[in-house]
């Protein structure tokens, strides 16, 4: 963060401090993870090669920057240097893309110091109003999403060295010797190798016994192994079906997330229905983004909610999934009335809704249960709404023309 702050200020960027110091790219990658004070002198000198200034005055406006972001932003730096961020996960629906847009009309058209993102997802819109807010409630009925978001945004402290010599240690695993074939008789030649499959089982065994890792500790790990995991997954994207007659190669490698350092804030973190958790809280502004088709996130991400729960049931059907459970009722024809029951009970004084218009695909799994007009309503109910909308291009299998999809916002003043 400090470092491609300073080299944008310089109109140069990482590649270009690669090329000319010649230092490998991924290590002036993880330069820009690491506290100033822990960079070597080589570091300094590459750095003032590439932007054209003395080492001296590279390290002190690099000094400077970081003192200003961390008093800004509430930022301390983990030195566990991980290769995954938050958002570095293959998920539908994922507003990356969308933040600076959706940031942008929140600060314009809500005020508050409290955030409830209601079906957070990835995390990725909690973790943009990071630095906006000071208290969260951030909540997500998926056992894989709920795991990732204390591993991310605990509160709970951990030791980064305990961490890091996990993370050593998995990385020799060549075999399975604490782990029973499970996950490599389910899973091995399908969405992994047989050989990855067998090191992931052993790892989240592992995991499972150890009996000095506390919460947050045991979150970061598993977090870790399933952003892992989904990197070299033979899959298009979610766990629906496994590519068929590809050779599956072995590329599995545990690699550590960067947990959010988030100092200064107060967050909740909720694995709830979302509409009996709206009646036991508040806010100042409620983020809203439902899944509004027939896809059972629940389903689509089954792989990933085994390895959280380590419950090991018996799977059936080409995707080897297991019983029926965490079903959605926002991906049903009762959708809408479970949306207007939510909006109703939201004890918050801003609604942010986010929408977009695939509800007349040709795909059936795509087709939205709740309709533009059907939002409006329910939210006109309860406030003065306001609707923004762009151009967008969104998840795609093939049988949907999505040239004009658009993405929309609405943002509801309540009892106004």
């Amino acid at each position: 963060m400090i470092l491609e702050t300073y080299l944008k200020q310089n109109n140069t960027n990482i590649r270009k401090v690669h090329l000319i110091s010649g230092i490998p790219e991924t290590t002036v990658r993880r330069m820009n993870k690491r506290d100033i004070d822990k960079w070597n002198i080589e570091y300094f000198d590459a750095i003032a090669k590439s932007v054209g200034k003395s080492r001296f005055a590279v390290m002190k406006e690099l000094e400077d920057l970081e003192t200003r972001l961390k008093d800004k932003y509430n930022v301390v730096f983990s030195n566990l240097c991980g290769r995954y961020n938050l958002e570095n996960r293959r998920y539908i629906g994922n507003k990356s893309k969308l933040m600076n847009w959706i940031s942008g009309l929140m600060d314009e058209h809500t005020q508050g110091d409290s955030f409830f993102d209601v079906f957070a997802g990835t995390g990725v819109v909690s973790k943009a109003m990071l630095p906006k807010y000071r208290k969260f409630i951030i909540n997500d009925f998926l056992y894989s999403n709920n795991i990732i978001f204390k591993a991310f945004f605990g509160m709970q402290k951990y030791d980064e060295d305990k961490v890091l010599n996990y993370q050593r240690n998995f990385q020799k695993i060549c075999t399975n010797s604490m782990d029973d074939d499970y996950f490599v008789e389910n899973f091995g030649g399908k969405f992994f190798s047989e050989y990855d499959a067998r090191i992931i089982g052993e790892i989240r065994t592992r995991i499972e016994n150890s009996d000095d890792l506390n919460e947050r500790e045991r979150s970061i790990l598993i977090a870790s192994l399933i952003y892992s995991s989904d990197k070299i997954a033979n899959t298009v994207g979610h766990y629906d079906a496994y590519r068929k007659k590809v050779d599956i190669s072995d590329r599995f490698i545990f690699e550590l997330i960067n947990p959010l350092v988030v100092s200064g804030k107060d967050i909740k973190i909720f694995r709830d229905d979302a509409n009996v958790l709206v009646r036991k809280v508040s806010a100042d502004v409620a983020f809203v983004d439902p899944p509004y088709n027939s896809r059972q996130y629940s389903r689509f991400y089954h792989v990933l909610e085994g390895i959280v729960k380590w419950d090991k049931p018996k799977l059936e059907g080409v995707a080897m999934k297991p019983p029926v459970e965490n079903m959605s009722e926002y991906s049903k024809t009762n959708a809408p009335m479970i949306f207007d029951d939510l909006i109703k009970n939201l004890n918050v004084r801003y609604i942010v809704v986010t929408y977009n218009n695939t509800y007349k695909p040709k795909s059936s799994s795509s087709k939205n249960k709740i309709t533009h007009e059907e939002i409006i309503k329910s939210l006109n109910n309860v406030g003065s709404t306001q609707s923004f909308e762009r151009s967008f291009q969104f998840f795609n299998a093939g049988k949907t023309n999505l040239k004009d999809h658009k993405e929309f916002v609405f943002i509801t003043e309540v009892g106004k």
